[in-house]
């Protein structure tokens, strides 16, 4: 995806500890829905760093489908009553569920623009090598390249727009959540000597902020 390896190698070593930071949570967690949450963001930074190498494209549709069931999970405990406990409670609660509904759904989205990426500097370049004999199949053979050509300029003629907003989307997001965390870390200065707030509020907040900027890099890559 990026064109300096520096760059891919940096984003997938901060992908891959992010996802052990949610695997370790999961396995420490004591209530359900942690364990399937944290989860289901392990594996999402698994796939985003596989989306950097280009790994297992031909599982495109299984890493959509699992990522839009996630997206789903998510908005199902943001609209949960609030007797269901386990779920999303509270205000704050709900709309972390809501943004990390967005999160698994634009993953979802940057699945399927990379599957069109790559289906588009890869699908045509066989055909446009084959030698064929005879000048009706050469003319089938223009006809059907042009044809694949012309859908992968359809589909793609929309994917900067939408690349855009959710650049704009989750660089916002890190900006936000990276001021929350400079709250956090002022609130426990300030109220050292009155009892400590809980840390993983504030490493919660690093790694939101982390997480919405390598989606913002990512999605960043596709507007061109």
């Amino acid at each position: 995806m990026f064109s300096i390896p520096a760059v891919t190698w940096t984003l997938t070593a901060v992908l891959l500890l992010s996802g052990s930071y949610h695997f370790m949570a999961a396995a420490r967690a004591h209530r359900l829905t942690d364990r399937v949450n944290n989860g289901l963001h392990a594996l999402m930074t698994v796939l985003m760093a596989a989306m950097l190498w280009n790994l297992a494209p031909s599982t495109m549709l299984v890493q959509i489908a699992v990522l839009g069931a996630a997206a789903l999970w998510f908005v199902i405990q943001a609209v949960a009553r609030p007797e269901f406990k386990l779920l999303c409670a509270g205000s704050q609660g709900r709309l972390k569920c809501v943004y990390h509904s967005l999160t698994m759904a634009a993953a979802a989205v940057m699945v399927a623009m990379m599957g069109h990426v790559t289906t588009g500097s890869h699908g045509t370049a066989p055909m446009d090598g084959m030698s064929m004999s005879g000048m009706s199949m050469g003319h089938d053979h223009h006809a059907m390249a042009a044809a694949a050509q012309s859908t992968v300029a359809v589909t793609s003629s929309h994917s900067p727009g939408l690349a855009i907003l959710l650049t704009v989307f989750f660089g916002t997001a890190a900006v936000i959540f990276m001021i929350l965390l400079l709250r956090f870390r002022a609130a426990k200065t300030a109220h050292r000597h009155h009892g400590t707030p809980r840390r993983t509020f504030g490493a919660d907040h690093g790694l939101e902020a982390i997480g919405a900027a390598v989606m913002a890099l990512m999605f960043a890559t596709m507007v061109a």
